[in-house]
């Protein structure tokens, strides 16, 4: 979905997680969330913006793997990515429902 490269956007993970968020799992609804919302793509992208490997991230993400502040700056990362493709799904499916009601209108 969407390209979080070249945007010259700071984020700072400090601002997102609380020093109680590290040395355990993020919760279920983010990790939730991110799944649904960040793609394979998402992930190997902020990889390597971040230096922190993919399968830490898919790790962290899946729960099997505690938020540490290491790996913080990823995770924030997909979270703006995963934020950016909540919206473009949005106006998307909302533009398919447009173009679909008119089959339907009689």
């Amino acid at each position: 979905m969407g390209s979080i490269k070249n945007l010259g956007l700071v984020i700072k993970s400090d601002e997102i997680f609380s020093k109680e968020d590290y040395g355990k799992p993020i919760s279920e609804r983010l990790s939730e969330i991110l799944r649904r919302n960040a793609s394979k793509n998402d992930y190997a992208n902020i990889a390597i913006r971040s230096n922190v490997s993919f399968s830490t991230i898919r790790d962290v993400v899946y729960r099997t793997n505690s938020l540490t502040k290491a790996n913080a700056q990823a995770i924030s990362l997909l979270i703006h990515a995963a934020f950016e493709n909540a919206i473009a799904y949005k106006l998307r499916s909302e533009g398919d429902i447009l173009f679909l009601e008119g089959f339907l209108k009689v």
